[in-house]
């Protein structure tokens, strides 16, 4: 079966997205793309303030980073996508655009109308403790560790129908990356 063209690296701040995605990317020779590079200055100025974003500031950062999954996709280019992507919402905007904002059925189905990427979401889980211990070491990022737990509420892990695979954080990256690359080959 051919690979998807997106995966997702999902999670909560702190539970290595960004770093399992780059390293995933190069391992596949597939684009990389890390979603906090997109936030807007105004999303990134109220988590700077510890105010924890809200779905009216996540929806149109998400419609971006559809947008910019879809034309790589649609010029043959499969990409490694690093977003939080808590809400099961959160991830249809990124599969189907900013339809799925307003769609009732949130099954993840085509649907007319709704243009659909071929995603696996890989997950990275954790517990609270584990990853806040994680943020306090972290230098120089705007997401303050004190919204960490704002972010542990607003999860949603994924769960069937979605295509998904759920990696513990306590595993190491060399352990993650050949995991998630034979998944790849499989789904």
């Amino acid at each position: 079966m051919e690979p998807p063209g997106v995966v997702l690296l999902m999670g909560v701040s702190g539970s290595g997205k960004s770093t399992v995605g780059s390293l995933l990317a190069t391992e596949l020779g597939w684009k990389f793309y890390d979603a906090d590079d997109y936030h807007p200055e105004e999303n990134r100025k109220k988590m700077g303030q510890g105010i924890p974003l809200n779905d009216q500031d996540r929806i149109p950062w998400l419609c971006t980073l559809h947008d910019i999954l879809l034309r790589n996709v649609s010029s043959g280019q499969s990409v490694v996508l690093a977003c939080s992507a808590l809400k099961k919402m959160y991830r249809n905007i990124l599969i189907r655009g900013e339809c799925a904002a307003t769609q009732k059925n949130d099954e993840p189905g085509e649907k007319e109308g709704f243009p659909k990427l071929k995603f696996l979401v890989v997950y990275l889980n954790g517990s609270f403790e584990v990853i806040s211990g994680r943020l306090a070491k972290r230098k120089g990022h705007f997401m303050p560790p004190k919204l960490l737990q704002s972010q542990f509420d607003t999860l949603e892990p994924p769960s069937a129908p979605e295509n998904f695979l759920s990696l513990s954080v306590d595993k190491s990256v060399s352990e993650m990356i050949p995991f998630i690359v034979d998944n790849i080959k499989i789904k």
